[in-house]
């Protein structure tokens, strides 16, 4: 049976195909299977398609389709492809290269097509692959080979699944996506502001987004201040020589800010740990201590390439809510498990839990990796063991490990099903090693602790990009910004409204009133787009009465009750997070 990869792979060729029927001196690159689909990298020279253009090649794909029975594979010499593609540059670049490491060049073709090609094709397109399970979506820039120094090439997207039905809910869920952008909303909602002057890739919190940023780090440290957690505090630079030693300086390398002191060199911290260990190391601890648990939610930065920088979910401030456990490898499945529970209850809280499941991310063979073998064999069991104790879904996936150790990585779904990568936890055998971290065991004598690297919600900013888009701005009471607005209907009625907003203030209940000439339609439209979760109105009635009306965004009219019953109502949701 063809797998969605290989009828993906054959799309992008049945994609150069068309392209080449309408576009006779088009040069065609490279073209893959991606995760939603495919793409191919064209240069056009001058007479490059638009957007308008995309009916007309898809609707050439599935004239060319019915013709499309089976591929044929052929091997040829190096010298016979660069014949084949005498007239593009780019297959003769990629004949040079193969012909370097030995390999056969293999030359697939299908429909009357040929192409420079490893392989990995449906069997039988014109059987395999449904003619409306697939669809052109958008073109773009691509320089070759990922090298702004090269040519810029046109590469026109395809989306393609098993079934239309596939392919139209991934349709459904990208429109919906986006109306949830988090940079749209951020800014409809006040939340953060990009500032060209600050720079790119540095978010500004306005007040609303400091409040829902303050609210999630204070339920983290809730969740791990009963688990033997303390919280420390680390300054934002430190010398070179700590990331040397750490091994940061080598593998983050054009990516870590520099910063020239007076006298001596220093980087803008790219990662906490490196202080974390310091200040395990200026500590005398016996086994009786073991574990030692530190917290800090704290600031990091990476010098991202501005062109990968995405409102909150890609930045070069990036707040990672920050754990490191010290601890025998004896207490890896206790502590993973703990870690594991925190998981869990924050993910409920934010409505993320259900389909998630577990990365766990080992050493592949190719990548830059700290320590030997035996360390690395050791740490991949350890997590694997705290997996399945903990009955974890997860998969194994080679190649994914940082480069000082294996993890779990948390995969979790959003309010409209899209996949994101959050929680982690990371067990390391190697920094403790380079920074030569002991305690003193039952014997009297140096034992080497394990790390165990722990990050719930990932970054702050990213986690926050991805709140907005998963409640689509519309957040619970206990994380909105603005949790009640009180809307008097007429001047008549806006000393008890006061009285009102003074009431929910004294119980922290964030509350503002409107106070504007406007009708009361209008204030409660205004209240809307604002996404608030409770309006209190306030007339005559209310007035005499001493009630407020209450309405819920997400219930409709919940009725008149006394200051005192909305305190208790609003306080209780608030504090069981519903």
């Amino acid at each position: 049976m063809t797998s969605i990869e290989h009828s993906r792979h054959t799309l992008a060729h049945l994609l150069a195909a068309a392209v080449l029927e309408l576009f006779p001196d088009a040069k065609p690159t490279i073209g893959p299977a991606v995760d939603n689909g495919f793409y191919y990298d064209f240069d056009f020279g001058k007479n490059a398609p638009k957007e308008e253009d995309l009916t007309r090649i898809e609707e050439k794909m599935r004239a060319l389709l019915p013709d499309w029975d089976s591929f044929t594979r052929e091997e040829i010499s190096a010298d016979d492809a660069r014949k084949l593609f005498k007239h593009n540059p780019y297959k003769i670049e990629l004949t040079d290269e193969i012909e370097k490491t030995g390999d056969a060049v293999s030359i697939y073709t299908c429909g009357g097509f040929s192409d420079l090609c490893r392989g990995g094709h449906a069997e039988h397109p014109n059987k395999d692959i449904k003619p409306d399970s697939f669809k052109l979506e958008r073109i773009a820039g691509a320089y070759w080979r990922g090298d702004e120094n090269n040519t810029m090439l046109t590469r026109i997207y395809g989306l393609a699944f098993p079934t239309k039905k596939e392919l139209d809910a991934y349709i459904t869920q990208q429109e919906e996506a986006k109306k949830r952008d988090h940079r749209i909303l951020g800014a409809q909602l006040k939340l953060f502001t990009l500032s060209p002057l600050v720079g790119s890739g540095l978010p500004l919190l306005q007040p609303n987004g400091a409040i829902i940023r303050r609210e999630i780090e204070e339920y983290l440290w809730d969740l791990h201040k009963n688990k033997g957690y303390d919280r420390v505090w680390t300054p934002h630079l430190a010398k070179e020589a700590l990331y040397e030693t750490s091994g940061h300086a080598s593998k983050f390398g054009d990516e870590l800010f520099r910063v020239q002191g007076k006298e001596e060199k220093f980087f803008l911290k790219p990662m906490n740990c490196p202080h974390h260990m310091q200040i395990f190391a200026d500590n005398h601890f016996s086994y009786r201590d073991m574990p030692v648990r530190y917290f800090e939610p704290a600031t990091v930065y990476r010098d991202e390439k501005t062109g990968q920088l995405s409102g909150l979910t890609r930045v070069r401030s990036i707040t990672q809510d920050d754990g490191h456990l010290f601890c025998r490898v004896s207490q890896i499945n206790e502590e993973v498990s703990t870690i594991v529970g925190i998981i869990k209850e924050f993910y409920a809280t934010m409505h993320m839990l259900e389909g998630y499941w577990v990365r766990l991310s080992l050493r592949g063979a190719d990548g830059t990796y700290l320590g030997s073998d035996q360390v690395w064999e050791t740490a991949q069991q350890a997590l694997q063991d705290a997996a399945e104790s903990n009955k974890l879904p997860y998969k194994a996936v080679e190649g994914e490990a940082a480069f000082y150790g294996p993890k779990l990585d948390f995969m979790f779904k959003d309010a409209i099903g899209r996949e994101w990568q959050l929680a982690t936890i990371q067990c390391d055998f190697n920094l403790p090693e380079r920074f030569d971290l002991s305690f003193i065991n039952e014997q009297g004598e140096k034992e080497r602790p394990v790390v165990i690297h722990r990050a719930i919600s990932g970054s702050l900013e990213r986690f926050m990009g991805v709140m907005i888009e998963h409640f689509a701005g519309a957040f619970p009471l206990w994380l909105a910004p603005v949790q009640a607005r009180i809307l008097p209907i007429s001047e008549a009625h806006k000393d008890y409204a006061h009285e009102i907003l003074k009431a929910l203030k004294a119980a922290d209940i964030r509350t503002d009133i409107d106070e504007s000439n406007e009708t009361l339609g209008k204030k409660i439209r205004e209240a809307k787009t604002k996404k608030i979760p409770y309006l209190l109105v306030i007339g005559d009635q209310e007035v005499e009465s001493k009630t407020a009306t209450l309405e819920s965004r997400d219930k409709g009219k919940v009725g008149a009750l006394s200051a005192k019953d909305i305190v208790e109502k609003l306080q209780e949701e608030i504090r069981e997070k519903k």
